[in-house]
């Protein structure tokens, strides 16, 4: 029969002895529907428990103990080698006598027999050890390429924080919560503060991924005590140090009744939370939650704990800044940006223009017949009507405006991403503000009015715009406003008044 192998089963026991591995012979009938294993070493009795001789009849036995996600393609692999004489070769999982599943390398070489069936000879050897090397190896290299990347943006987030200017502390907070997610997968990334009484927290940054609902508006002042658990582990966190680590909401304690019915609202599976402390005190915690039950690395909470020391020194810095950026450049009678803080601001504001085409404008404003109001009620009441007019410019200016005490009683207001003829009604809206306000001094009403200049990039194309041209245009403009009878304005179009 074409599956007789030329070789003496003796002989190929012989051999089968000698070597590591399973040596055997493979058949496959010419209709391609009938296989076995004419010769099958014993090496594989005590491997799976099955016996070679029954293999002769049929190789489905052995076929059968093949891992279900390898077994695709092994068929066509014998087939293109029995159609084209070509050596054989498969990896693939094989389930041992124990049960266990180990993987096995199989190699042969095919010879056409004189009925049409095709006959390998060849091994196959447990290659169970390289796959656990490999894989550990794989494992190896991608750890350190975590770590690697890790480190990389521990690097770039502190390059930004250190870089970051006045007044952008929340962007950079956003930022850093955008790129730890992404960084770890997770769904949600956050900044809670603490009351000074630790009571009460808030949410004041959030980060959520691609259709993860916020959670921010919902988390404004809520009450700690109410949730008896969480006020616990706030206690540890506070007076310990410790992270917080919720592996699976559902096996909360029932203690945390309360807590476990509004995270899985929420629609978390699991979070971290690790305290961010400044000058030694814990003021508030950056955590991180996931939506699905997920294995999370060993080292997560050291991992987190570092961003936690990235934020509590970035928030240290910015506190000190903004302590002494406010003493030197905020003006201590009405509380406004000071001459200190605007030229800077022109510079950058001006930079900007240059290179990007943004635009702004500025309007100076002049209390009317000051001195006068000063001779009439006194210093300590002009005073108090300078504070007043400061809270009519800030409440007409946008948020986004740059309001200044520029020097006694004059006042600018700079309109960031506003053109000149734009910012005209927001200036006429002011004057109009000043004149209808009821201004107090000394117990008495005082009418007050305003005289404004208003000047704007690129009205003399002959000369760069600088802080000392802009300025100084509006200064003149307000000079033919106090000239033109006071309570109006002058833009580069000329008087309007109101």
């Amino acid at each position: 029969m074409g599956k007789q192998s030329t070789v003496s089963g003796e002989l190929l026991a012989r051999l089968a002895a000698g070597v590591p591995g399973v040596l055997f012979t493979y058949w496959l009938s010419a209709t391609e529907d009938q296989h076995c294993f004419p010769f099958l070493g014993e090496r594989a009795r005590p491997l799976f428990g099955l016996a070679p001789e029954a293999l002769a009849a049929s190789a489905d036995p052995l076929f059968a103990l093949i891992h279900p996600e390898d077994v695709a393609g092994l068929a066509d692999s014998i087939v293109a080698s029995a159609r084209t004489l070509t050596p054989w070769q498969y990896r693939g999982r094989l389930r041992l006598q124990s049960g266990e599943f180990q993987w096995f390398e199989g190699s042969s070489t095919p010879e056409r027999q004189d009925d049409g069936s095709t006959l390998w000879y060849g091994y196959f050897n447990n290659i169970q050890y390289y796959k656990e090397l490999e894989v550990s190896l794989r494992e190896s290299e991608a750890e350190f390429a975590f770590q690697a990347q890790f480190q990389k943006l521990i690097a770039k987030l502190s390059t930004r924080f250190i870089n970051l200017g006045f007044g952008t502390i929340d962007q950079g907070i956003d930022e850093l919560l955008m790129e730890i997610g992404k960084f770890f997968g997770v769904d949600r990334a956050y900044l809670y503060r603490f009351s000074d009484d630790y009571r009460v927290m808030t949410n004041s940054h959030e980060w959520c991924g691609k259709g993860v609902p916020s959670l921010k508006a919902s988390q404004q002042q809520v009450a700690i005590e109410s949730f008896h658990w969480w006020h616990d582990r706030i206690h540890e966190m506070v007076s310990r140090g410790r992270v917080i680590f919720v592996e699976d909401v559902r096996r909360l304690p029932k203690r945390a009744h309360q807590e476990r019915k509004l995270l899985l609202e929420q629609g978390v599976a699991s979070m971290f939370c690790v305290p961010v402390q400044i000058r030694g005190r814990v003021t508030g915690f950056f955590g991180v939650d996931s939506l699905r039950k997920r294995q999370w690395r060993r080292d997560q909470a050291d991992l987190l704990v570092i961003i936690s020391g990235l934020l509590s020194g970035a928030l240290e810095r910015h506190r000190l800044e903004e302590k002494l950026l406010n003493q030197s450049i905020r003006d201590p009678l009405t509380g406004l940006h000071n001459r200190r803080y605007l030229i800077p601001r022109l510079e950058e504001l001006l930079g900007r223009s240059q290179r990007f085409g943004d635009t702004f404008s500025l309007a100076l404003f002049d209390v009317d017949h000051f001195k006068q109001i000063n001779d009439s009620v006194g210093h300590l009441a002009g005073d108090h009507i300078l504070r007043q007019f400061a809270g009519v410019l800030r409440q007409q200016a946008r948020t986004t405006d740059v309001v200044v005490r520029f020097g006694g009683e004059e006042f600018i207001v700079v309109f960031v991403g506003t053109a000149a003829e734009d910012a005209v009604p927001i200036v006429q809206r002011i004057i109009e503000a000043v004149r209808q306000a009821l201004f107090q001094a000394g117990g008495s009403a005082v009418h007050v009015t305003v005289s404004a200049g208003m000047a704007g990039l690129g009205e003399v194309p002959a000369l760069p715009d600088t802080p000392d041209s802009l300025i100084g245009r509006a200064d003149e403009r307000l000079y033919r406003a106090k000239a033109a009878g006071r309570d109006c304005l002058v833009s580069a179009s000329g008087i309007v008044r109101i």
